[in-house]
């Protein structure tokens, strides 16, 4: 078995990440020529890079008899990865904003590209017969930390609160961390999934600066409003079958989210 697992562990997954890393650092490296990013931005993605890649290192190694058979990292697990570099991208000109006003169209590109790849990913696992458990939660991440990333750039212009859209689905992990009930499989809800796109596109909007500080103030205000209604719901649902034999509760599960955004890979699932 320790052989098997040693040959598994050196199949092309290193490569993909490996590879997925340098494509990163010439991207940062283009924005510094092109755009001018900062030493602070610059830094900043590198550190992103660099976080992406252990994680992503250790996550394989720790997956593998979930997800051996798989001849290769997957198509779908590369569009993810593709993602992964544009929200890198993203991260380094919303840390360089702070030092300095940021080429908002090419912050604005980078991070519509990547929500736009969001479909397309889960399109791929299905299609090709890569579903994994690590596959979508790769892809929730990813989703999670961009939402977070665009509520960072938010502040200046609208301030503070905005930051709750962001934090709401990691405040809903840690609070399943103390409350196990909440960590249950959540059914399929397209209500859910309505909203969770809909954080992206209005933190887009809001932050290409297109539509009036005030507009913008009420189009994030009412997106967040529908996250908190999305996530009471669900923890509404989880409370009254908490206590159900064979239930979510009981089925357990750590995270949440296709809100702020995608659950867990059991959640997530169906779409990844």
């Amino acid at each position: 078995m320790v052989a098997v697992q040693e040959r598994y562990d050196t199949r092309p997954f290193g490569p993909d990440i490996t590879a997925g890393t340098g494509v990163q650092l010439l991207i940062l490296e283009a924005l510094r020529r092109v755009v001018g990013l900062s030493t602070v931005g610059w830094l900043t993605g590198c550190v992103f890079a660099v976080a992406t890649w252990v994680v992503l290192t250790v996550a394989l190694r720790r997956s593998w008899p979930r997800s051996f058979g798989m001849a290769s990292f997957g198509m779908a697990n590369r569009v993810t990865l593709a993602r992964t570099i544009l929200v890198g991208g993203v991260t380094a000109l919303v840390a360089d904003s702070f030092e300095r006003r940021s080429p908002v169209a090419v912050l604005v590109a980078l991070a519509a590209v990547a929500l736009i790849l969001d479909a397309v990913d889960g399109q791929v696992a299905r299609r090709t017969g890569t579903v994994t458990p690590l596959g979508a939660r790769f892809d929730m991440e990813v989703d999670a930390f961009l939402i977070l990333v665009l509520c960072v750039y938010l502040v200046v212009p609208l301030g503070p609160w905005v930051l709750c859209i962001g934090l709401m689905r990691y405040v809903f992990v840690a609070a399943s961390w103390v409350w196990p009930w909440l960590s249950g499989a959540l059914p399929h809800s397209m209500a859910r999934k309505t909203v969770a796109a809909l954080q992206g596109v209005v933190l887009v909007v809001a932050g290409a600066g297109v539509l009036p500080r005030p507009a913008a103030a009420v189009a994030v205000s009412g997106a967040l409003a529908l996250l908190v209604w999305s996530f009471g719901r669900d923890v509404g649902w989880l409370w009254r079958v908490r206590g159900l034999a064979g239930g979510p509760a009981a089925a357990g599960g750590r995270d949440r989210g296709e809100e702020g955004l995608p659950a867990m890979s059991r959640r997530a699932g169906p779409d990844r």
